[in-house]
């Protein structure tokens, strides 16, 4: 028998939110050791990821992270919890079994010096997959639902796409994505680096043929500020 969220979310919640900021790390050190340069992953650049954004939007929840993962590691769940489900299985971050305890540990001591010294990594673009969804949360939804590989096969074009979420999305998120991409557009990136962003946000296809994906998010966010219009059948 499972966990219900609420005692999950008491537990690992914010625990699940630190390791969550991992995912990539894996692929990472699969990449140095194609490389043959067999340096380990910079974990720093995984939790300076999660701590730049919880500083910013939800900066009580540190304290929480840094108390899930001190507990989770001086008591890891033994048989019983593993037989009943009612434990929160760490994924795979690219570290031997026998170091995640270690690690755990290092992480809870990063975040307690990060708030006893208010030390908080400084703004900048998203770093890291978990960061781009973390601060795009919209927009992700948008580009991945609605511009993956089969938006070919769906709509007749991008414009047909935006039509489409347009018309089947509350105002409220629309709104929201409007702002997100604004956000974004504000980084003032290079066009290569918006089509990392959006590939890490899940768009996977290109966009029109006369526009830069910077002129076309800007397009997007026109098209979506208006009144909403009563497109038919």
């Amino acid at each position: 028998m499972s966990m219900k969220p609420l005692e999950f979310d008491r537990r690992y919640g914010e625990l699940d939110q630190v390791i969550s900021a991992y995912a990539g790390q894996v692929a990472e050190t699969e990449r140095r050791q194609r490389d043959q340069r067999h340096e380990p992953p910079h974990p720093d650049r995984f939790l300076d990821a999660y701590l730049r954004h919880t500083w910013h939007t939800r900066p009580w929840a540190l304290s929480i992270a840094e108390q899930q993962l001190r507990e989770y590691a001086r008591n890891p769940p033994g048989r019983v919890r593993h037989r009943l489900g009612e434990f929160y299985a760490i994924p795979d971050v690219g570290l031997p079994q026998a170091d995640i305890q270690t690690w755990l540990f290092q992480l809870a001591d990063r975040i307690k010096q990060s708030i006893a010294g208010g030390e908080v990594p400084p703004p900048s673009a998203p770093q890291t997959h978990w960061e781009w969804h973390a601060r795009f949360p919209e927009l992700s939804q948008f580009l991945g639902g609605w511009f993956s590989q089969d938006m070919p096969e769906e709509f007749a074009d991008h414009d047909a796409a935006v039509r489409d979420y347009d018309a089947a999305t509350d105002r409220n998120l629309v709104a929201r994505l409007v702002g997100e991409i604004h956000e974004l557009l504000a980084l003032d990136l290079d066009e290569s680096d918006y089509a990392v962003a959006v590939a890490e946000l899940g768009m996977e296809v290109d966009p029109p043929v006369s526009y830069a994906l910077s002129a076309w998010l800007a397009l997007v966010a026109e098209l979506l500020s208006g009144p909403r219009t009563d497109y038919g059948e």
